[in-house]
């Protein structure tokens, strides 16, 4: 099975998805995480016109089709991702055996205030360019399989990371 969390950046996906990964690899040791800044980091997608929306669409390609390669070798994948674009996410519901979405929901002024990676401040300063949510749009995805609120601060997302693998696993 793929979960896939999606949202903005500083929604809370790596942290939500590293418990969710920890937890599901306790029952079932053939689970990873794809992050999606580690993975750009690994293959060096983070230079040049890298996070252009074009780009951005390429990137998003190559996460579903990595889960795709993950799914077909019997490897659950949660793949955290801010996966802005509807026909990539509906691809997964298509393509892999078994797909889970999940959009963490936050308002944007609480990204801003998150802003862990400092990537919104420059951006609204003008001294920065391609950030989703300020000059690249975010679609939220359509139909998710849930919905996460993330808008408060959480001492612990565990409690969270547990009902998302629950609702998975049922559906």
């Amino acid at each position: 099975m793929i979960i896939w969390l999606t949202g903005l950046s500083a929604s809370g996906k790596t942290t939500l998805g590293c418990y969710l990964c920890d937890l599901w690899r306790a029952e079932e040791p053939n689970t990873v995480i794809i992050d999606g800044d580690e993975r750009r980091n690994i293959l060096k997608y983070n230079s040049g016109d890298a996070y252009s929306e074009e780009s951005r669409r390429i990137i998003a390609g190559h996460y579903c089709d990595l889960c795709a390669w993950l799914d077909r070798q019997d490897t659950n994948a949660v793949c955290c991702t801010i996966s802005s674009f509807e026909d990539l996410r509906a691809r997964n519901r298509d393509t892999f055996s078994k797909y889970f979405e999940v959009y963490i929901e936050v308002p944007m002024e609480v990204a801003y205030r998150r802003d862990v990676k400092n990537l919104y401040a420059p951006a609204l300063a003008g001294k920065m360019k391609n950030v989703v949510g300020v000059d690249l749009p975010f679609t939220p995805p359509s139909a998710p399989d849930m919905v996460v609120d993330n808008s408060q601060d959480r001492d612990d997302l565990r409690s969270i990371a547990a009902d998302i693998l629950k609702r998975a696993c049922a559906s």
